[in-house]
């Protein structure tokens, strides 16, 4: 099976510079990064789970991002790699945790394990480069993005049926799905933190709950989310009254376990799953 169906779409605004204007953390397991400049106020911001390439300066001020495609689609990526290795940035995808247009600002939640308690420290998502950089609060730091679309698709309907599962990787994309849909819309969202205190205020419609889930330190990432994604009360994937939509992401068991139980377990149509593993876990 795929780790991912989520689809990309290129904004005509291609490769945007900014810098980060303000780094703090937030919680235990996340640094926000505030990204400022007067190219993002002609960012095209379409909301949801909105997300985005982020070139991060590997080298000090020769990190090179004048060189990058304006789009990081397959020629994209095949020129960054022949970029020299000593002055192109490191690259990484996020999701958009808010934008204002009129300060040229979006904020970014980056995941940085690494409190001493943690035994998940240095685990596939935040180990290597991007992790670290955030955790050292980068505030000045010159950086570049490359707009890639969304991957969930909003229903046509005004009240939609949804479900959506993620660990903390998918924290900022669930926020932002509930943030933007019908206030009327209805369903589940289950969150699973590998801290209670990285949990955050969420702007979801009245009638999806919201389920924080604290994941046992011992515990694979995405067990507790697909756990209780399993024992959610049976309902009808097909009312005549509304649409369903489901997104489920994060480690790639969980993408990949979410769809399986969603569309084998429940008989809900593939193509109203959206899913993608964010990172693995070693």
């Amino acid at each position: 099976m795929p780790a991912q169906n989520i689809a990309i779409s290129h904004a005509d605004t291609g490769l945007v510079t900014a810098e980060v204007g303000r780094a703090e953390r937030i919680s235990p397991s996340f640094v926000r990064l505030t990204l400022v400049g007067p190219e993002l106020r002609q960012w095209r911001h379409i909301g949801f789970d909105q997300w985005f390439r982020l070139a991060i300066p590997v080298a000090g001020d020769t990190t090179r991002f004048d060189r990058l495609s304006e789009r990081f689609d397959m020629r994209g990526y095949l020129r960054y790699l022949t970029l020299p290795k000593a002055t192109r940035p490191a690259i990484r995808s996020y999701s958009v945790r808010e934008f204002r247009a009129e300060a040229g600002e979006i904020d970014v939640d980056c995941v940085v394990h690494g409190a001493p308690h943690d035994p998940s420290a240095g685990s596939a998502h935040d180990a290597g480069i991007a992790g670290p950089w955030a955790a050292s609060l980068p505030q000045g730091a010159r950086v570049a993005l490359i707009d890639q679309g969304c991957g969930y698709r909003p229903t046509k309907s005004a009240a939609p049926h949804i479900v959506l599962a993620g660990d903390e990787s998918a924290l900022p994309a669930v926020a932002g799905i509930l943030r933007d849909l019908p206030r009327d819309a209805t369903g589940d969202a289950l969150i699973e933190v590998p801290d209670p205190a990285d949990q955050q205020p969420l702007h979801a419609p009245d009638g999806v709950a919201v389920h924080w889930l604290t994941r046992s330190p011992h515990d694979r990432p995405g067990t507790a989310a697909l756990e209780r994604l399993r024992e959610l009360p049976a309902w009808d994937p097909t009312p005549s009254n509304r649409e369903f939509r489901a997104f489920v992401a994060g480690e790639q068991q969980l993408a990949t376990g979410g769809r399986r139980a969603l569309v084998a377990e429940r008989g809900v149509a593939k193509a109203d799953v959206t899913f993608c593993g964010y990172w693995r876990q070693k």
